[in-house]
């Protein structure tokens, strides 16, 4: 059986009836699996992610698609979250027993049908058709603000859909891609400079860590500043290495780490690492865990 996982980001954390009507939308999709549905208030953002052979999880993704351009308008939105459109971001991720191959076809599928429904989309990452588009902050540059001017330039024409801003649906990014790991940590202060320096010291533009994107994010429901973070590839830059960095960092300006989380589903093997360098248990692997034994 064929296994292939998306993890759409929508622009919306606030209205818990449309995110919840989204949600019913996804889980009632024959043969869907949905893993994960959680909202942030301060980015104003949501995640789903699910997963199933590559025809359910397409139709899914595709009732998602319809309720959430019907429900959000890009004109009113406002969130400490980069983004760019009512369905923002859409990754299609390989799992089991498919290729890359198989996942790009199912990601140019879906950027046909938002194509062909007047939203200008972006291929990124595995599924990008030249390479400043690999990247997704390249992307995502300018946000939804600067949308419409980019939208004039030859070289920001989408690869679907029509090169016209489309006030109320923006524009998505749709791609393949490295299981990404949505990784936050909240730090003890309301100092945003402290949570701007920190995310610049770990993040791969400003000279920290290749496979880390990350930003400072306000949390005023909290008292709070969060490092927000996508771990692009968990493998080569482990995610206790970027905890300790951030506790040093933080230690540099007498802030203590209030807590982390984990947005969306996250790779079992990504955690072995955490147990090696938490536990000390050196010699640990995810084939230990009863549960890895029944998936198979």
């Amino acid at each position: 059986m064929k296994f292939l996982m998306c993890v759409p980001n929508i622009s919306e954390g606030k209205d818990l009836t449309l995110i919840d009507k989204i949600a019913d939308a996804v889980k009632k999709t024959e043969k869907i699996k949905l893993l994960e549905a959680s909202s942030d208030r301060d980015h104003n953002r949501s995640v789903f992610g699910y997963l199933g052979e590559p025809a359910p999880v397409l139709e899914a993704t595709k009732r998602l698609t319809e309720i959430a351009l019907e429900g959000i308008d890009m004109s009113r939105h406002k969130g400490d979250h980069p983004r760019m459109g009512a369905v923002d971001v859409v990754p299609f991720i390989p799992i089991r027993n498919i290729s890359g191959e198989e996942a790009l076809q199912v990601a140019y599928e879906f950027g046909d049908y938002l194509g062909g429904k007047g939203v200008p989309v972006y291929f990124y990452e595995d599924a990008a058709s030249v390479t400043e588009r690999k990247n997704l902050a390249e992307i995502r540059k300018g946000q939804y603000e600067a949308l419409a001017e980019k939208l004039k330039e030859e070289v920001w024409k989408p690869d679907r859909g029509p090169a016209l801003f489309n006030p109320k649906a923006g524009a998505t990014a749709v791609g393949v891609r490295f299981p990404l790991i949505a990784f936050n940590v909240n730090l003890n202060t309301k100092n945003m400079e402290i949570a701007d320096k920190i995310a610049r010291s770990v993040r791969n533009l400003s000279g920290g860590y290749r496979y880390v994107r990350a930003i400072g994010v306000n949390l005023t429901e909290l008292g709070q500043v969060q490092v927000s973070m996508n771990l692009t590839n968990y493998n080569k830059t482990p995610i206790h290495r970027v905890v300790e960095t951030i506790r040093s960092e933080a230690a540099r300006y007498g802030v203590t780490l209030a807590s982390s989380e984990f947005v969306g589903p996250v790779p079992l093997n990504a955690l072995e690492e955490l147990v090696h360098f938490y536990l000390q248990a050196h010699d640990f692997n995810v084939n230990q865990i009863i549960e890895t034994n029944l998936l198979d």
